[in-house]
């Protein structure tokens, strides 16, 4: 499966810890950044050119931060997003499978790096359930987020 990433400084080791998960896990990853640390970088610049790929794609995405709420509402900005903060393996399994999230937002500071990736794989290998009271709930968001 095809994943893209991004972070901000405040979880460069979250994102690099997952790629290397995520490839020896057999998926095909796109890095959107950050590629090195800078402490005074923005979330915005890396977090909506990965929204912005998954949307094109109709793919599936990570993006990080300090607490993954920053990076949850710039990903969602992007039309087609459904962007998820995760703090928990059952709130990324329901991201999946009652909102059909398309990307997991996780908090660098906020849990450990075997924990993030626990909820990374759930969310990914989680699908959606195709409940209709879901489907209808997703297809209302999407009709406001096109026509207001």
């Amino acid at each position: 499966m095809r994943v893209h990433i991004a972070t901000d400084h405040a979880a460069f080791e979250l994102k690099n810890y997952l790629v290397e998960q995520l490839t020896r896990a057999g998926h095909d990853v796109v890095d959107h950044g950050a590629e090195t640390y800078d402490a005074v970088d923005d979330y915005p610049m890396f977090v909506i050119p990965c929204a912005e790929a998954v949307a094109a794609e109709a793919g599936i995405g990570v993006v990080l931060g300090g607490s993954g709420n920053g990076e949850q509402i710039a990903a969602n900005k992007v039309k087609g997003i459904r962007a998820a903060l995760a703090y928990n393996s059952d709130i990324a399994r329901l991201a999946r499978e009652h909102n059909d999230a398309n990307i997991i937002s996780l908090g660098g500071r906020m849990q450990s790096l075997e924990d993030a990736w626990e909820m990374v794989d759930v969310f990914l290998n989680t699908p959606f359930s195709g409940d209709e009271r879901h489907q209808r709930r997703i297809d209302q968001i999407s009709e406001h987020e096109n026509k207001g």
